[in-house]
């Protein structure tokens, strides 16, 4: 792709390579589809290190406007999914 990710450069190196993560989950759900084991584990880091809603809103409007792939829908689609599904968007 060709965009950067939105990060904070508050956060850890550690922490940064956790968000990038989250949003690469993004990306392959969009792109192959993921397990939803894998894309939960990576939401639920993504939360540790974002605590606030309206910090995770901005932070995913603005991966949305960079990518087209919306963290949002896609997260919600796998909180209503069973553990082993593939998440396809």
């Amino acid at each position: 792709m060709e965009y950067q990710y939105p990060i904070s450069h508050e956060w850890s190196t550690e922490e940064i390579i956790d968000v990038i993560r989250f949003y690469e989950h993004i990306e392959k759900a969009y792109e192959k589809g993921i397990v939803r084991k894998h894309l939960m584990t990576a939401y639920r880091r993504f939360k540790e290190i974002v605590p606030s809603k309206s910090e995770e809103k901005q932070l995913c409007h603005e991966f949305e406007e960079l990518s087209s792939y919306s963290p949002y829908r896609t997260v919600q689609k796998a909180k209503a999914a069973q553990d082993g599904d593939l998440i396809k968007m």
